[in-house]
């Protein structure tokens, strides 16, 4: 608790309203408009949008194995830039997240930085190596209480060792989260497979190969009665498969990333490295049908994959490059533009896809709640008429490898609190230290 009070004045509500919003002791104490409190600090946010903080259900913080390239610190100084007040720690470090003792380092590790919640993602299958299953139950009654499992970055290309692990969750209502990739489709594959990689000579990643996975994993969900999670969706058919799923009552929810709204593989024609990522750059026909997918509930939520990488890794020869984008600080901004500007969505469509909707797939208790008396004050500030220049040399990250470097983007993220506590006041990180 923060000991601290603070009033919020004149926000605007994700549904069109102006109220004040009073925080005591690390709660929501009142929502009301003209709230007075002499004892709080004050702060007039006319104008701006008061969101619950973010939730991301998939970001890349790297430690243990990879600090180089970003920590469990330097990926919550990131986050609560960006107004997240929720991180889920993906298992793909060194050595992998697929026991007790690795995501309870990581669950210590967030705890101890203090800016967010961070949730462990425990590995599917042991090493990530898709063969024999992780110590799922271990880590689920761990003191990370691990409920989402994924080997992201790999695909569970075994159908039979999926089934097992989709009925092994079931015990405590577990999720799987999929990275869909066949990879007998998809082997030296540089970038999405079309025109431009045809043009470019590089080894296309067909759409295909997305979703047959995601096919065959709705149909083995449906068969088990468990829950799934499709991780990153690009494809137009993709976006089909799961709105026919769904429309069979299948119990399967799916993502998109803030690159895959707004960036296509035409990009790619630069061979800049900082545009290769994993699932790729896709068409401008599948951005859009990812668009309406996120905006009708298709697509139930967006996360970021933000994927660090040092210099070495992304500034090389494109076929050498590792795959992956930073996303956390940019990520509300890009949904603005993509889906609010737009007119797609609504600020309380984006309160839900961004924070409610993660949360409840993640069993997150205190994290994306509507902004409810009594409640931990988990909430961040965005000035949506506001914009601001994008600069790699910035971020909070330890890594630079932004595809947004010198983009104009709408809506600045002014305030993050979590627990009642100030961690982005103004946009400058608070009691945080040194951000790089």
């Amino acid at each position: 608790m923060s000991g601290h009070r603070y009033l919020l004045k004149k926000a605007s509500l994700p549904n069109g309203a102006t109220s004040d919003l009073l925080i005591v002791d690390g709660l929501i104490k009142n929502l009301a408009a003209n709230i007075s409190d002499a004892d709080a600090t004050v702060i007039d946010v006319k104008g701006s949008v008061l969101l619950p903080g973010l939730v991301d259900l998939h970001t890349h913080l790297r430690q243990p194995g990879r600090e180089d390239a970003e920590t469990v610190l330097s990926g919550s100084r990131s986050g609560a830039k960006g107004g997240f007040t929720a991180l889920s720690a993906m298992a793909n470090t060194s050595p992998v997240a697929d026991n007790a003792g690795v995501v309870e380092q990581v669950y210590r590790l967030g705890q101890e930085a203090g800016l967010l919640d961070v949730f462990p993602i425990g590995a599917v299958t042991q090493g990530l190596q898709g063969l024999a299953l992780s110590e799922i139950g271990a880590m689920a009654d761990s003191i990370a209480r691990v409920r989402v499992f994924s080997d992201d970055g790999n695909c569970v290309f075994d159908p039979l060792v999926m089934r097992r692990a989709l009925e092994y969750i079931k015990k405590f209502d577990g999720v799987i989260a999929q990275h869909a990739q066949e990879p007998r489709l998809t082997v030296g594959s540089q970038m999405n497979e079309g025109e431009v990689s045809a043009i470019l000579g590089l080894k296309g990643w067909p759409a295909i190969a997305e979703e047959a996975i995601i096919a065959r994993d709705v149909l083995l969900v449906d068969h088990v009665k468990s829950r799934l999670h499709i991780c990153h969706v690009t494809t137009a058919g993709g976006v089909e498969i799961i709105r026919w799923a769904k429309a069979r009552g299948i119990n399967v929810t799916a993502e998109v990333t803030p690159h895959h709204l707004l960036l296509t593989d035409e990009l790619a024609r630069s061979y800049d490295p900082v545009f290769k990522v994993n699932p790729p750059l896709r068409s401008e026909k599948d951005v859009m049908a990812l668009r309406e997918a996120l905006a009708d509930g298709t697509i139930d939520i967006v996360a970021t994959d933000h994927a660090p990488h040092t210099m070495e890794s992304k500034e090389c020869e494109w076929g050498e490059a590792s795959f992956g984008m930073l996303g956390l600080e940019t990520a509300l901004s890009i949904v603005q533009k993509t889906m609010i500007d737009s007119g797609l969505m609504n600020w309380a469509q984006v309160a839900d896809r961004f924070s409610t909707a993660p949360a409840r797939i993640g069993g997150y208790i205190d994290q994306g709640r509507n902004l409810e008396l009594g409640t931990p004050a988990n909430v961040m500030i965005i000035n949506p008429s506001a914009s601001w220049i994008v600069d790699k040399d910035l971020v909070a990250s330890k890594s630079r490898n932004t595809p947004f470097h010198g983009y104009e983007l709408p809506g600045v993220v002014t305030h993050t609190f979590f627990n009642g506590v100030p961690t982005l006041m103004n946009s400058a990180l608070v009691g945080t230290g040194d951000t790089r």
